[in-house]
């Protein structure tokens, strides 16, 4: 039997045995017994898959969070592909590092290498202008590198891989750079609210190889966090001036745009109205994406998308 190839590739054809991370499973009960639901995942992307046959007996071979050999084919249920699950076990990691197990290669992960996107966040530190916001953005470099370089930026909406919160940070650059130009705004401020506009998704997400909330993340939420942590490392900065870290706290609290939308305040400066628009714009640009990539319809236009509360347009 071949190997599978990456989710990415997978079609209604595939049939054979490979390596994933079982990111969920559910037991649930069906029409014709009891079945398990789970959510598989590699470097690629992930793939919702179901297991029939044997169904109390492979429920004890493994656990969510685990990584897993199976051996299965493809399925399209509703028009959407999926996985029928004939065999599956938690992995053996010397015997299947033989047969070419690799962690890495079941860790959904940004499309840019790691490194290269932490040496462009360096990059723009290093140009920030403001003795105080430079000497800020290096601290938070060199004390939250470790989890700021790998977290994810959410758990399932957007950017939710290895990687993806440096990758959404840097695309808000980009974009804050641009429009403090255009609009005359304060360019250290808004690179400032790109990097740390999200910091407190370091305590809101638990990562290890799944992402779950956290006790702080549940009760707390990550925009509270943030502005938290920035107002205790301002204090530490000798001189570091009140109504800077003032405004770089308005910046996070504000940057959902609005109280309905989990903001405790709303935009009330250029560079707050700027940071929540273009965060609001990448999330929604990579939900658009990711959804037209994995539609699998017939026809010009997608499945309806729930958040988006629309279908979209596949160009040819």
């Amino acid at each position: 039997m071949t190997q599978l190839p990456r989710i990415a590739q997978l079609t209604g054809a595939a049939n054979g045995w490979g390596y994933f991370l079982c990111s969920k499973k559910e037991l649930r009960s069906g029409k014709s017994g009891n079945y398990l639901a789970i959510v598989l995942q590699d470097i690629s992307g992930e793939i919702k898959a179901k297991v029939f046959q044997d169904v109390d007996g492979l429920n004890e071979e493994f656990a969510a969070g685990e990584f897993v050999k199976i051996q299965a084919r493809g399925n399209l249920f509703n028009q959407r592909l999926e996985l029928v699950i004939d065999k599956i076990r938690r992995i053996d990691a010397q015997r299947d590092a033989l047969d070419g197990f690799r962690e890495e290669d079941c860790i959904p992960c940004a499309p840019r290498p790691i490194d290269d996107m932490w040496q462009e966040l360096e990059a723009h530190i290093a140009r920030v202008s403001s003795p105080p916001v430079r000497e800020l953005l290096t601290r938070v470099a060199q004390t939250q590198g470790d989890r700021l370089r790998i977290w994810p930026a959410a758990q399932t909406v957007h950017h939710a891989y290895r990687g993806g919160l440096l990758e959404h940070v840097l695309k808000i650059i980009d974009s804050v750079v641009f429009l403090a130009d255009a609009y005359g705004a304060n360019r250290d401020l808004l690179v400032a609210g790109a990097i740390l506009h999200d910091i407190g998704k370091l305590e809101e997400l638990s990562y290890g190889v799944t992402t779950e909330y956290s006790l702080e993340g549940n009760l707390l939420g990550h925009i509270t966090i943030g502005a938290a942590m920035v107002r205790e490392m301002t204090r530490d900065i000798p001189g570091f001036p009140h109504d800077l870290s003032v405004q770089i706290e308005h910046l996070i609290l504000s940057h959902h745009g609005q109280k309905a939308m989990g903001s405790p305040v709303e935009p009330m400066t250029v560079e707050a109205f700027i940071l929540a628009a273009v965060d609001d714009l990448d999330a929604r640009i990579h939900q658009v994406r990711k959804h037209i990539e994995a539609d699998d319809t017939d026809g010009p236009f997608t499945a309806y998308h729930r958040r988006l509360e629309r279908v979209l347009y596949k160009p040819s």
